[in-house]
Order: C-alpha cells, then structure tokens, then sequence
C-alpha cells in the first residue's frame, strides 16, 4: 500500500452546476507518476475516524511529467467529503493522500476493439486513458467512448473529446442524455447508454473489451447485456461509484 504523502489543492474549476475540476499538487515530489485509470484516496477532516474520513476519486489527467493531477467531483446532497471539498476548502487547501491506487488499466497493448462505458463523473478514468493514447500515439483498434448524463448542462469534458474524435484516428465519442427528448448533435442521443454498444456490436461484432465506470445500477445492467450478446466475464473490467 502506498504511503500517505501532503496534497495541495492549487486550481479549482467549475464545470457544470454541480461538478468541480480539482488541481492537486504533491509538492514532495518532483513527478506524480501514475497509469491511466488508476485512482486516489484522500484523507479529508471530515471525521474523528480514519476510515470514515477517506474518499476516492479517479484521476482525470493524463500523466504529464509533473506532480498535479485532476480530480473531476461532483456534489452529493448530503456527502461529507464533497460538502468540505465544494465549501470549505479552496485554493491552498492541503490534506494527506494516497495513491495512485487500482488496476482499472488497459493493457500495454491493446489487441482488441475497446468500449469504455461510463456515467457522471465515471468518466473520470476514461478521460485519462484517451488522452494519454493520443498523447503517447498508443497504437490502437477502435475505441468507444460512451459517456451518459441527464441533461445538456450534465455534460463533461463535452468540447474537448468532440475534438478528439477529429484528431484522433478510431476514437468515437458518443453522449447519451436520459432527460433530453431530442438532440442534433452528431454522435449525441437521446436515452441510456446500453443501445449505443448494443447498436454498434450487432451490426459489427468483433472482439472486444469493455470497461465500465459509472452508477451501480448502470453497471449491473451492462454487464447483463454485454453477456447477453455473447461476450465472457472476462471481456469485462468495472469500477464502481457511488
């Protein structure tokens, strides 16, 4: 287990109503070195308890040869952690952290198609790892980001991977939105994201690999339908939130 090292909150962005970017800076360190999809715990003054103080959050930077990374929070009613995070702390704010942490990683080489299925702020990990293909020229098959919220003003990361996908050779970016009756951009639907890879796979089923990341109830019918179309348990990697 890693050991516990100061973190510093240097940078905070707001990116929708409810969700906030976080700049962490591990000042003891020349470079915060992790793997795409891995995650962090924070250790915040929210509670007499250690284990009850502790939060994790995946990280949704790239590795970039310098000791901050990006945090992508959003607030829950009620939470402890992101009541401190969204209110009390702010720009110099330090607290312990541990990490990089997990093995929701893809593999060093990537020999399969890749469908990277996500909710909220589950895109997170996955933001990460795109970045980092394109950034390393990681050579690839073809990579689906399928990335689902409510409403328009859910969206994150939105303009950015659009402009992946003109970029960056077979990475496709699809948004869902389960609140909105109609949507014009393309790529973009309306519902969940289960019929975007159920459409995708049954007019072209190929080897693949899925990750999944996001709410649990998402996750669990995912799993069922990626099974359903013929795929094993091990084609499926998942990281739970919430």
């Amino acid at each position: 287990m890693k050991d516990w090292q100061k973190g510093i909150i240097v940078a905070i962005e707001k990116e929708t109503s409810q969700t906030k970017k976080f700049f962490i800076q591990v000042p003891e360190i020349e470079k915060f070195d992790f793997i795409p999809g891995q995650f962090v715990t924070l250790d915040l003054p929210i509670h007499e308890q250690k284990n009850k103080r502790w939060r994790s959050y995946s990280i949704a930077s790239a590795p970039n040869g310098t000791n901050i990374f990006e945090l992508i929070i959003v607030y829950l009613e009620g939470g402890a952690g992101t009541n401190y995070l969204f209110n009390e702390a702010g720009i110099g704010t330090e607290f312990l952290l541990r990490g990089p942490l997990g093995k929701f990683i893809l593999p060093e080489k990537i020999e399969k198609n890749i469908f990277l299925i996500c909710t909220g702020t589950g895109i997170a990990p996955f933001r990460s790892m795109v970045r980092y293909i394109h950034e390393h020229k990681i050579p690839h098959h073809q990579i689906h980001l399928i990335f689902g919220c409510r409403k328009f003003t859910d969206g994150l990361y939105l303009n950015e991977l659009r402009e992946l996908t003109k970029v960056e050779p077979n990475f496709h970016f699809h948004v869902c939105f389960s609140r909105e009756h109609e949507v014009h951009e393309p790529g973009h639907y309306t519902g969940y994201v289960h019929q975007v890879y159920e459409q995708l796979l049954q007019t072209n089923k190929t080897a693949a690999s899925f990750y999944l990341c996001g709410w649990k109830n998402m996750i669990d019918e995912a799993k069922e339908r990626i099974l359903a179309l013929g795929y094993d348990r091990k084609d499926i990697h998942l990281e739970l939130y919430g």
